[in-house]
């Protein structure tokens, strides 16, 4: 395991962040199937809400099968990651 590799997460608000390296998709909560797929974690026990009592503006899935809500549309989670790059690539 090469210790230098340093973890990087995204905020979510809150004080709440995902692993980067662990989300596969970052989807809108607008259509059926993405409501569908809340509900059936949410079933599961593998929902988890970071949307701190806030409307619902993105559908993080991640590589375990769970399924984050949050409040921070997906395109500002796509930019402060590649904000988070670029700060990376710096130094």
């Amino acid at each position: 395991m090469d210790l230098k590799k340093s973890v990087k997460f995204i905020s979510l608000g809150g004080g709440n962040a995902v692993s980067v390296s662990r989300i596969v998709s970052i989807v809108t909560p607008d259509s059926a199937p993405s409501k569908r797929l809340v509900q059936e974690a949410r079933g599961k026990g593998l929902l988890i809400d970071a949307t701190g009592g806030k409307k619902t503006k993105s559908i993080f899935i991640m590589d375990s099968d769970h399924v984050v809500i949050s409040a921070v549309s997906a395109e500002t989670v796509i930019a402060r990651a590649e904000e988070n790059d670029d700060e990376t690539n710096e130094g």
